[in-house]
């Protein structure tokens, strides 16, 4: 792929500046949906089965996600993040923070991005941790911050059928 410049921003743009590589990423490392069933059948968004296949190829194409057969299932594939994907896990704490002060965004889908922006740098590191150990093989870390963050999006659910 041929670069307009050596922008850093540019570069990153031009590899996740569309509109559903960032939202394939967050699925794999928010939701752990790690094959093509369960990023369609769970997408928030209702990713058309064409984007998601063109956007799984380009993010295996361009080192963001691994992709390996299913050793229990012939014709399923396992996508796993590598170290380049773990390592935006600041950015979607910045994202999502972003996302929330200025976004009409819902309580219930905003919970897991309060949580990760009080929990800060020593949570986003201890989620990369985890993400190395679901995604790389590293050995599992104490902390389960895929638990917690689930635990604030069920906590924001219920705070919410609470008050209607």
């Amino acid at each position: 792929m041929e670069q307009r410049s050596g922008c850093p921003i540019n570069l990153t743009v031009e590899v996740l500046g569309d509109r559903w590589s960032l939202v394939v990423l967050r699925d794999i490392t928010f939701g752990n949906f790690r094959t093509y069933r369960e990023l369609h059948g769970n997408s928030l968004e209702g990713i058309a089965t064409n984007i998601l296949a063109a956007r799984l190829k380009h993010l295996v194409e361009t080192g963001f996600l691994t992709a390996a057969p299913d050793p229990n299932h012939k014709q399923r594939t396992i996508y796993s993040l590598t170290e380049q994907a773990i390592e935006l896990v600041p950015i979607f704490a910045h994202l999502g923070a972003w996302g929330v002060k200025y976004r009409p965004v819902s309580k219930e889908l905003a919970a897991r991005a309060i949580a990760l922006e009080a929990g800060g740098p020593a949570m986003w590191q201890a989620f990369m941790d985890e993400l190395r150990h679901l995604h790389l093989g590293a050995p599992r870390p104490q902390r389960d911050v895929l638990s917690e963050l689930q635990a604030a999006y069920e906590r924001a659910v219920a705070d919410g059928e609470a008050a209607t």
